[in-house]
């Protein structure tokens, strides 16, 4: 196997079409070699910080209730980068109470979700492939927008970023070359299970397959989301993560203009290691505000168990049985909250009234009926 130098990084060259030109990415499957030792330092911070957001995960009795919100916010930002407006309160809503000029962005976000899960239930038979990256696109598209721009297909023709093809600020390879690209890109995923293995550190692993995903830009639409999420998904593929618990798409919207310019500067001027660094940080800030996240979780059970439960007399265990149905499903409707509690809603109202009291419930809807509560300091702490 070819051993290449990862500051020498070549990363392609255009390509002369009749009308336009468009950039055709170097593969990317070989041995890289680092010697910067900048990044090194940093390669080694963020193992660390994944190996404390893994061990905290671990440790947290209920998690995939956690988790849960984890990827609703993963699917509301990463679909916000796209135009999306869906809000992460609005996510929990049901589809029928969604104001139908919304309808469309709340079901991208929730075939957003739906991608996720099956993706990562999917990889408990497959590695990270061409097939699995196919079968998510087609969820991620096939009941939102953009279900008549080939779900689960590789596109046949040319895309571009921008307004226009003649106003594009990038145009990607054309289509003849997208199959033997994601071959290559596929290869380097499992490079340790070829027989002659890569040995890559994980974390520049991912973050040049993340790199040259939004290179190739495979599919004519959500290629995006697709790359946004790969990164996860390695992650949970190469038990870096046993559970999904870190999404660098929150970073990425933050540091949006950075972001893009880390790519453009690596096809432009071959600045790997930029990009590199760029996404290392993220790993870092990313993984340490899961933690705090966890810890707010933790501090908030702690504080309803210790202050708010003790003040609801006979009602205890019955807003006990609530808060542990909250943490699952943030956003209610008093008919739903009277079902949970197996209650008449007139019952179900005087509990939300005392909620509301002790500021655990907030009314979203400001009507007299048909009213939807949020748990409120819940979701602030994945706002924050």
């Amino acid at each position: 196997m070819m051993i290449k130098e990862i500051s020498n990084f070549e990363s392609g060259t255009t390509f002369q079409k009749i009308e336009y030109k468009c950039f055709v990415p170097e593969k990317i499957n070989y041995q890289w070699q680092i010697n910067d030792n900048s990044l090194l330092v940093l390669l080694s911070e963020a193992d660390r910080e994944l190996g404390k957001l893994d061990a905290f995960s671990t440790l947290i009795p209920d998690i995939d209730f956690f988790i849960k919100m984890h990827i609703t916010k993963e699917a509301t930002v990463s679909s916000k980068i796209e135009g999306t407006q869906t809000s992460f309160e609005e996510a929990f809503i049901n589809e029928s109470d969604i104001d139908p000029e919304k309808r469309d962005d709340w079901k991208e976000v929730h075939q957003y979700i739906l991608a996720i899960n099956e993706a990562i239930e999917e990889m408990k038979e497959l590695p990270i492939s061409t097939r699995l990256i196919k079968n998510t696109h087609r969820t991620l598209l096939s009941q939102a927008r953009g279900k008549e721009r080939l779900p689960g297909e590789f596109r046949s023709s040319q895309n571009w970023i921008g307004s226009s093809l003649k106003k594009a600020v990038f145009i990607p390879p054309s289509h003849e070359f997208i199959a033997e690209l994601m071959q290559d890109l596929e290869n380097f995923c499992n490079s340790e299970l070829l027989n002659s293995p890569i040995q890559v550190p994980h974390l520049i692993k991912i973050a040049i397959i993340h790199y040259q995903f939004e290179t190739i830009h495979p599919f004519l639409d959500g290629n995006g989301r697709i790359g946004r999420l790969l990164i996860t998904l390695y992650l949970i593929d190469k038990q870096i993560l046993q559970k999904p618990t870190l999404y660098l798409s929150f970073f990425f919207e933050k540091n949006r203009r950075e972001y893009y310019e880390k790519l453009t500067i690596v096809r432009t001027e071959n600045k790997l290691v930029s990009w590199i660094t760029f996404f290392l940080i993220g790993i870092i800030e990313t993984a340490k505000n899961s933690i705090t996240t966890f810890q707010n979780i933790i501090e908030l059970r702690e504080r309803i168990e210790r202050e708010i439960l003790p003040t609801l007399g006979r009602k205890q265990k019955d807003c006990l049985k609530l808060i542990n149905a909250l943490y699952k499903q943030p956003v209610m409707d008093s008919n739903a909250i009277a079902t949970i509690l197996d209650v008449h809603l007139s019952t179900a109202n005087r509990m939300i009234k005392d909620l509301e009291s002790k500021e655990i419930l907030t009314e979203l809807t400001g009507y007299k009926r048909n009213r939807i509560f949020a748990f409120t300091p819940y979701i602030d702490i994945f706002q924050d």
